[in-house]
């Protein structure tokens, strides 16, 4: 498979920018503060909850969903307030030279809400490097690492999972990704450089910048 055949699929949370600087712990207190609100928690119940529900199923949106019939829109319009995150954002400089200089198609698969993940792209600069933006309303609110969201993408992009790779800092994401047929390439900073490289994963990162030097390493099946 050539280059220009890829179809590159990334994440967005702590893959195009560092959301665990600022913007994630805004949104972790956004959510405990609505959990307390609408299920009538204190603030260590909610926590926790909202922990566990992350744990559980990839996002704490499901559990909610689930067991407690809360309106998903409703929820990541009150946890996703742009006015308090985009002042958090921490570009990555490069970013957009990097995603110009890689071939092949590009998409954004985040288990964030689309109004969200637009304004990132947007603030980034980088909106217009990308095919498509999915969401998790866009895959029937039906969060990474489900199988069913990666097949809901894949069907609505009409792609065959051998010439995708999945470019994430998730490894249960990654996992799920590899079982489907795509490549997997792992951002993960040296910070993170105890973990080792698991077997479902083709190629680790300190930075996403260093992609384009990295697209030989990925295995033959993927490039």
């Amino acid at each position: 498979m050539g280059a220009s055949s890829r179809v590159w699929i990334f994440d967005l949370d702590n893959t195009l920018h560092n959301a665990s600087a600022h913007i994630f712990p805004h949104i972790n207190r956004a959510m405990t503060a609505y959990i307390q609100r609408h299920l009538a928690m204190d603030e260590p119940q909610a926590q926790a909850l909202r922990q566990d529900y992350w744990r559980r199923y990839g996002a704490t949106l499901l559990g909610l969903v689930r067991h407690h019939a809360i309106d998903p829109r409703h929820f990541l319009r009150e946890t996703h307030d742009l006015q308090v995150l985009l002042p958090g954002l921490v570009r990555q400089r490069g970013l957009k030279a990097m995603l110009g200089r890689l071939p092949g198609r590009k998409l954004v698969f985040s288990n964030g809400p689309q109004h969200y993940t637009e304004a990132l792209l947007d603030a980034m600069g980088i909106a217009g490097c990308f095919d498509a933006a999915y969401s998790v309303e866009r895959v029937r609110y039906r969060p990474k690492p489900e199988p069913q969201s990666f097949r809901h993408l894949l069907r609505q992009e009409r792609l065959v999972p051998a010439r995708c790779i999945m470019v994430e800092d998730s490894l249960a994401n990654l996992a799920t990704a590899k079982q489907l047929g795509m490549g997997t390439v792992w951002v993960a900073p040296e910070s993170r450089g105890q973990l080792r490289r698991p077997p479902y994963v083709d190629v680790r990162l300190p930075s996403i910048l260093d992609l384009p030097k990295a697209q030989g390493r990925l295995l033959p099946g993927t490039g």
